[in-house]
């Protein structure tokens, strides 16, 4: 069944058309994967989807009843929020449970109101689909799964990856028919992109799901859908990798076909400028065919960033090496003990958990930041370029042009024309810019009105001019679209120095790492090989050790041991819990069951109390439970 259809929808700002006439269907419980350059619209079909933004043209038709969630690049929440009030009850359900409430008061008062006995059973209905009488538990497995330990912190005082996870527990406790999802992995260690590929494998309903990780899409999807500004809409059956094998055989059809067209093409202009007599045996028909044929544009081949670096001056065979390195944040290690020797053309992967220290270990290897202890020793010909996340290198009141030449000229200023040396010869600026999909117009544009992906790939150009033999790159593929990404990874492995690289993109690592660092609980521990390596290699995570006994006085007895009553109600606790979710159960089953109201009314409140008792008796238990188990632990 269709669950969501767009037709004819148009967007564009100013004189820039976004795209034209999309089209688009979604069925229930399809997976769909969007892809597309920087540029083509994903986000803002996204938000155009999702109700967030009007069309210029178009029209979306959801299924009636469905509900649509979002996971925007940008998670924003409202003033004040904390994490208990944006996760324990979703609005929806905060409203469906607060009208249950009054129905069922109304009914007490009149048991035998048809109307308001099938508006139950629909709220009743409606609660179960939206999480139940009980979300808060799963609110907070998730949170703890996520790495979010603080419920009720505002959310303003989260780091934006903190935000983020809150952002990905509010969605998957939505239970939406449809999600939305636009670059679920940013901001994501690589252990937790594997859970959240698990968690969506899992869900029941639909996602439209916008990501550069590609190992993420190809598990996931069962469609590709591709935004080509030049050709509109495209629908690829099968995940991402087969997606890339029908695009390889339907280009090397069109190129076929061009190949065709352009030797008719010559053979008929050949035979028009044979003159007038040779022209009276053609047919005016004919004629005009060749002419209009002459006039199309052909294939057109999506233009790709071309991006380029320049030849690095040749390093020593070791590029830098650090001994005993340390570093702290007041009482907080971010690593201690760090032994790394980087060489030449070594290509070096840095994994670990958010907050790890990776990016900590980047700058203190660069020398942003003084080590605690150790010390830090660069090559004599060592050359580094650093690619920071936060882009703070690029400055927003500069134009395109002004980054790339990282000179500010103003706007007024007529200077002859600047060259980069590429391959070893100059290369005007303006050309190399319009390589990498900046034409002239866009070169005066300022980098504040430029997209997340053209930021990124302007801070690329700008880094590779550098003539640096040693790249660091902290998370250098966010935003960015597939094709440039594979743009990337050509040009890393192809280059003769050596490179430091945080990202949480498994694909990358597979293609280009010949090492992987890790962050190992407080260990920084390195791997020969590439991230598939790493991961058969690691030590399988430890369950988490018991807290010690508190500290005691001297002299002491030893620790008090299970009492006979005790070990007794340790035996019988488990029957206990399932006697309680039971009650629990039950008591839910009646109040979900119009005929309680139509049948016994008065019944209801010592359902209620009976729901919310047995519910703190099981948390009660659990409790209980821990806690003799602790005692008679060795």
């Amino acid at each position: 069944m269709t669950l969501l259809r767009a037709a004819g929808v148009s967007l564009s700002f100013g004189s820039r058309t976004v795209f034209s006439g999309l089209g688009l269907v979604i069925e229930e419980g399809e997976r769909v994967g969007l892809v597309g350059v920087n540029g083509s619209g994903k986000s803002s079909l996204m938000r155009i989807l999702a109700g967030a933004m009007p069309p210029d043209a178009g029209e979306l038709q959801l299924r009636r009843g469905a509900r649509v969630t979002v996971l925007a690049q940008e998670p924003w929440f409202p003033p004040g929020a904390t994490v208990a009030s944006e996760l324990a009850m979703s609005p929806e359900l905060r409203s469906a449970r607060d009208e249950h409430a009054a129905v069922s008061l109304a009914l007490e008062e009149s048991p035998d109101h048809a109307r308001g006995l099938q508006r139950l059973d629909e709220l009743s209905q409606r609660i179960e689909r939206l999480g139940g009488w009980d979300t808060e538990h799963q609110a907070r497995t998730l949170l703890d799964r996520l790495g979010v330990p603080d419920w009720d912190r505002d959310l303003s005082r989260l780091s934006g990856g903190a935000k983020k996870r809150v952002a990905i527990a509010r969605a998957l406790l939505s239970r939406a028919d449809l999600l939305l999802l636009d670059e679920p992995t940013n901001h994501l260690d690589a252990d937790t992109v594997d859970w959240l590929e698990e968690e969506l494998d899992r869900l029941p309903g639909a996602f439209l799901l916008v990501t550069h990780d590609r190992y993420f899409l190809d598990d996931l999807v069962d469609r590709i859908v591709e935004i080509d500004p030049g050709a509109g809409v495209t629908s690829w059956p099968g995940n991402y990798e087969a997606y890339l094998a029908q695009k390889a055989r339907a280009q090397e059809l069109a190129e076929g076909r061009q190949h065709k067209r352009e030797r008719w093409i010559a053979q008929e202009v050949a035979w028009l400028r044979r003159g007038v007599e040779a022209r009276r045996t053609k047919s005016k028909a004919r004629i005009e065919r060749a002419r209009k044929l002459m006039a199309e544009k052909g294939l057109a081949q999506a233009r790709t960033a071309a991006l380029r670096i320049a030849e690095p001056a040749r390093s020593g065979h070791k590029v830098i090496e650090a001994h005993d390195l340390a570093k702290s944040f007041g009482a907080r290690p971010a690593f201690v003990g760090v032994e790394l020797i980087v060489q030449r053309g070594e290509r070096i992967g840095i994994v670990g958990k958010n907050g790890a220290g990776k990016t900590t270990l980047l700058r203190t290897l660069i020398g942003e930041l003084e080590p605690d202890t150790g010390s830090v020793v660069t090559g004599k010909n060592t050359r580094v370029a650093y690619y920071d996340q936060a882009r703070a290198q690029l400055d927003p009141s500069w134009t395109v042009y002004e980054t790339a030449l990282g000179e500010r000229i103003g706007g007024d200023v007529r200077r002859s024309e600047d060259f980069v040396e590429l391959s070893g010869r100059p290369v005007p600026l303006r050309d190399y810019l319009d390589d990498l999909l900046f034409p002239v117009p866009m070169q005066k544009m300022k980098v504040e009105a430029l997209s997340g992906g053209e930021r990124n790939r302007l801070l690329l150009a700008r880094l590779f001019l550098q003539g640096a033999n040693l790249l660091v790159l902290d998370e250098p593929t966010n935003d960015l679209d597939l094709v440039t990404l594979n743009v990337l990874e050509e040009l890393l492995l192809s280059f003769s120095g050596s490179v430091l690289l945080v990202t949480h993109d498994r694909y990358l690592l597979d293609k280009v790492a010949t090492d992987i660092l890790a962050f190992e609980d407080g260990r920084v521990v390195r791997y020969a090989g590439n991230y598939e390596t790493y991961r058969a290699l690691r030590p399988a995570p430890e369950p988490p050790a018991k807290a010690p006994p508190p500290p005691r006085p001297a002299p002491v007895k030893r620790p008090r041991r299970m009492t006979w009553a005790e070990k007794c109600e340790l035996e019988g606790i488990e029957a206990a819990i399932e006697s309680a979710e039971a009650r629990k159960a039950a008591a839910e089953a009646a109040l979900s069951d119009p005929s309680t109201y139509a049948n016994d009314p008065q019944r209801v409140p010592a359902l209620q109390r009976e729901m919310q008792g047995s519910a703190a008796e099981v948390e009660r238990l659990y409790a209980r439970w821990q806690e003799l188990q602790d005692l008679g632990a060795p």
